[in-house]
């Protein structure tokens, strides 16, 4: 176990989301995530 956070890594973090988030510029990542959760949609 470490003791200050995580073992050093080299994830890059750029997912289907975010790349058409980044191509529609959607206001939040939300709203590219085909199934976000929700206060109304707690179960999938």
């Amino acid at each position: 176990m470490q003791k200050y956070g995580s073992v050093p890594h080299s994830g890059f973090g750029l997912g289907p989301e975010r790349v058409v988030r980044w191509l529609t510029q959607a206001e939040h990542i939300r709203e590219t995530i085909p199934f976000p959760r929700l206060m109304e949609r707690v179960r999938p």
